[in-house]
């Protein structure tokens, strides 16, 4: 059975900018003037390897202070345009559903409830369960292994260039969507098979990017 590894943030959901907002307030609290620019192109990282980038360490107040940032903002963040389709779609057709995030389990619960796509997902992987956050690509291994799926069987459905390198270090093509703000020619060039806009414009296209993606189904 083939399998889709949706990643949650800024691929579903859209909340990267809310990330982004969210480390930037945390990081101004310790005294660490980041410019919002360079904090959105690292977001899809994991927090450790996000802070590594930015401050040569992982700081784990600076990570709890945003965890508290990002709370706040939750309630506010919506589901992107065809997100709840997109896994209805694949679902219907045949494929296991695997959402696979970088994101803390309490952030996925959370916007798991705003995606309210439950009846399609088979299945979900988050930071918590892994060594190494994206863009290793633990994460994406994870998700094959739990629900038995080969790599050959399998596409990625991520935003970030931490995606499309995180599946391809698993022999996994990715399809990139371009809401979560990382431009198409970036995803292009970090490897990603097809790029579309949002999860409405990969469902109204899903046939050719699948076959482009080499799945048949």
């Amino acid at each position: 059975m083939p399998a889709v590894l949706l990643d949650l943030d800024g691929t579903l959901v859209d909340s990267n900018y809310f990330h982004t907002e969210a480390w930037f307030r945390a990081l101004s609290g310790a005294g660490h003037v980041v410019p919002m620019a360079r904090i959105h192109r690292l977001v899809g990282m994991g927090a450790d390897q996000l802070l590594e980038e930015l401050l040569g360490e992982h700081d784990e107040a600076v990570e709890e202070a945003w965890q508290a940032e990002f709370a706040r903002l939750r309630d506010e963040i919506p589901a992107l345009p065809g997100a709840a389709e997109l896994a209805r779609v694949v679902k219907e057709r045949g494929a296991t559903v695997v959402l696979a995030t970088s994101g803390k389990p309490d952030d996925v619960d959370a916007l798991r409830r705003t995606l309210g796509a439950d009846d399609w997902i088979d299945a979900a992987v988050n930071s918590s369960e892994v060594e190494s956050s994206k863009p290793a690509p633990d994460i994406f291994a994870r998700a094959l292994e739990v629900v038995g799926a080969d790599p050959a069987d399998a596409v990625v459905v991520g935003d970030t260039v931490w995606d499309v390198k995180a599946a391809s270090a698993c022999g996994v093509p990715c399809v990139a969507l371009t809401c979560g703000g990382i431009a198409r020619a970036e995803l292009e060039e970090a490897g990603a098979v097809a790029v579309r806009r949002d999860p409405a414009d990969l469902v109204a296209d899903l046939d050719r990017v699948l076959t482009h993606s080499q799945l048949h189904w």
